[in-house]
């Protein structure tokens, strides 16, 4: 379930019209058509019953967010990491979210951060991540159309704090991130690992300390995502 959207995956239109009746608060039901895929972590559904929509409201912790199923990333499971590291921001922190879809992180740590930089390459997530930003109120969060890859060259400031949530292929920015975090300041790195310490010889070629890795959810037999967070610089 994703705000009013339920996401089957099986194509079953007759389960979802009987699931679409028995939950009031469900506008539409869809057949998930595959992964996320692409630059842009995007994702196929066929509407199988109620409104011919991707887009819902997503309420957490609140937050109100407007998410488009298939036009942009978004990880309703997060909720429980974004509370997590916002236990984790101090006062007045910079923070740095490489890859922010429609902004559910950013918009989190800005309740406690003096300024948050959000930035992905899909256009589609930027333009719902100003929704976001208006509909939340928040006023130190700095959207960025922008390719990762350049990012340290954009950007001449020093974070305290960076998120990487690109599961599939974050591994090939952690360069980047360890050029825009201060000495020590913390990344948290988001995978999908297939064994315990699967990146930790990597962070440490970049300079960094592994201060935990946890499992966030699992991903499929044999590979789960997962979640380090690296202090720079010791």
């Amino acid at each position: 379930l994703v705000g009013g959207i339920a996401i089957l995956q099986d194509d079953d239109p007759e389960g979802a019209v009987r699931l679409l009746s028995s939950r009031p608060s469900l506008h539409t039901v869809v057949f998930a058509q595959g992964e996320v895929h692409g630059e842009y972590r995007t994702r196929q559904f066929r509407v199988l019953a109620g409104k011919p929509t991707t887009r819902t409201k997503v309420t957490e912790h609140g937050h109100t967010f407007t998410v488009d199923l298939a036009g942009a990333y978004f990880s309703a499971r997060l909720s429980t990491e974004r509370q997590r590291i916002l236990a984790q921001v101090q006062e007045g922190e910079a923070v740095l979210d490489m890859f922010a879809g429609v902004g559910p992180f950013a918009i989190t740590l800005a309740k406690r951060a003096s300024l948050v930089v959000a930035s992905d390459l899909n256009p589609k997530a930027i333009g719902l991540m100003l929704e976001n930003i208006m509909l939340n109120r928040t006023k130190n969060v700095l959207p960025m159309l922008a390719d990762a890859r350049r990012l340290d060259r954009i950007l001449s400031w020093k974070f305290d704090r960076i998120i990487m949530n690109l599961p599939l292929s974050g591994t090939e920015f952690l360069p980047e991130a360890f050029q825009l975090c201060r000495p020590g300041g913390t990344i948290h790195f988001y995978s999908l690992v297939s064994a315990e310490g699967e990146h930790t010889a990597r962070i440490r070629e970049l300079g960094g300390t592994v201060l935990a890795e946890r499992v966030v959810r699992s991903y499929s037999p044999g590979q789960w995502h997962a979640v380090y967070d690296v202090r720079i610089g010791g």
